[in-house]
């Protein structure tokens, strides 16, 4: 039997794409999309689903695209998934659920990430909002959730469909946490979270603004004195890490949750045109090689750099990016230095005016698995560059732990959670990159999910959220 290839998804041209911050990948047309679907084997026990971590019915709702029946395939996946739209941009399928493709042992597998960004794009452009009506709760319960990303979003939309009343406070000025300041709008465009964002606003989830938790008020005072039931803490790990490198003091040195951030909350979609300084020179260096180094990069590409540079300490075959990202990163001419560590940045008058790099060379397998990185004694050299991004991970903030007794963190400051992810502190949960560190949207939305039923049961409320579609209800 002859197998079709993976039907490719139409891309803006590199030499375009580099001026503007629109979408790089354009998405699958209703005729492509249905096209790709058809090459799935609809298999009997589909090892897709076991690969995803919030369990979406992949078979079902590609079905759905299949025979041309798009709302049902949406009301598939935002049983599982609330925002598919963003999950199908963002998410890393090619080691979650496209790795567990039988198609994929001896074929390409099916472009789930892609179908699912189809289906998302089709419901926001036709303001479709398929959901249940939620229940209303006699008394109510009241929920507050700590931050307005993808943990917080998911378990508030979860817990709004059971009847609770939810209210989700977000220390920024918009909401959708590293969805909105975190991911470059070449990836993740705005008003794709905007539209995601207000379908969860309809379930009757309230969002505050610039309400920084621990600072504002603490978590013992929001269930003591502003009578919250329950509280879910999803803040993510946004503090940054450096490498406490020679120079990391010299003007020119920020990290990429700064340089990130400045560029998509700060400005307006005409960058140049900002009021917020950017702080970017001729020539950038991003330290790092991961899906942050690679939007960092490929930003400064876009706000008219000479010349964009990568520098890792492993190979291109370590580097912990998606292909998708790196390949993206190529054709727009980023140039990457790889095997190479640095050791010290330098400066004149208090600026940078490059990095000095050591050659590696791959021996032994470390604790990770990989190839562990060796310094070549006598091969250093100097990369001229005036300024130098560093995005080499983050970790937790350690506020919400400093101003709610009781709460257990482990060694790193991520919060101890039980099985229902419930923390230290009877009737405060968390989810999501503030327990696990860094991952992916997709494990904190799971995350955020279970937290949902945990709390439903700490509530005493037994009903899971309802699975009939109600028609009637509009977007």
């Amino acid at each position: 039997m002859a197998f079709e290839p993976r039907v490719k998804c139409p891309e803006q041209d590199p030499k375009e794409r580099v001026k503007n911050f629109d979408d790089v990948v354009l998405g699958y047309t209703v005729e492509l999309a249905r096209e790709e679907a058809a090459r799935c084997l609809q298999c009997k026990n589909p090892q897709c689903v076991l690969g995803c971590p919030v369990s979406i019915d992949i078979p079902g709702f590609i079905a759905g695209i299949r025979e041309g029946d798009l709302e049902q395939a949406y009301t598939i996946l935002t049983e599982s998934n609330p925002i598919p739209a963003v999950c199908g941009r963002v998410c890393p399928q090619e080691i979650q659920c496209e790795s567990k493709c039988i198609l994929g042992i001896k074929h390409q597998p099916i472009a789930i990430g892609k179908l699912e960004r189809f289906v998302g794009d089709w419901a926001v452009k036709n303001n479709i909002c398929v959901r249940e009506e939620p229940y209303k709760l006699r008394p109510p319960k009241r929920v507050a959730i700590i931050g307005s990303g993808p943990a917080g979003l998911a378990c508030a939309g979860d817990l709004a469909l059971a009847g609770v009343d939810v209210t989700v406070f977000e220390a920024l000025h918009t909401f959708g946490g590293v969805l909105k300041y975190g991911i470059p709008s070449f990836r993740l465009p705005k008003d794709i979270i905007d539209s995601e964002l207000e379908k969860i606003r309809k379930l009757g989830v309230k969002f505050t603004a610039n309400h920084a938790i621990g600072r504002i008020f603490t978590i013992p005072q929001m269930l003591e004195e502003m009578d919250f039931d329950a509280v879910f803490i999803g803040t993510g790990a946004g503090l940054p890490r450096f490498l406490n490198l020679k120079g990391e003091g010299l003007n020119g040195v920020q990290s990429a949750n700064e340089f990130l951030t400045r560029v998509n909350l700060m400005n307006p979609p005409g960058v140049k045109d900002c009021f917020t300084p950017i702080g970017c020179g001729k020539k950038v260096a991003v330290i790092g090689a991961g899906n942050v180094a690679m939007d960092c990069v490929r930003t400064a590409l876009r706000l008219g750099v000479e010349e964009a540079m990568i520098v890792y300490r492993r190979s291109r075959e370590q580097a912990p990016a998606r292909l998708e990202e790196l390949h993206h990163a190529e054709e727009e001419g980023v140039k990457f230095h790889f095997l190479s560590n640095p050791i010290e940045i330098l400066g004149k008058d208090g600026r940078v005016t490059g990095l000095r790099l050591q050659r590696m060379e791959l021996g032994e397998p470390d604790s990770s698995g990989r190839r562990r990185p060796i310094p070549i004694e006598g091969s250093e050299f100097v990369l001229e560059c005036d300024t130098v991004i560093i995005a080499v991970g983050t970790k937790s903030n350690p506020i919400i732990g400093q101003t709610t007794p009781g709460l257990e963190l482990n060694e790193w400051g991520y919060i101890e959670v039980d099985e229902n992810q419930m923390t230290t502190v009877p009737g405060v949960f968390a989810g999501g990159d503030i327990v696990t560190g860094s991952a992916t949207v997709i494990l904190a939305m799971g995350a955020g999910k279970k937290a949902a039923r945990g709390i439903l049961r700490y509530l005493g409320i037994e009903k899971e959220p309802p699975n009939e579609c109600d028609d009637d209800m509009d977007a």
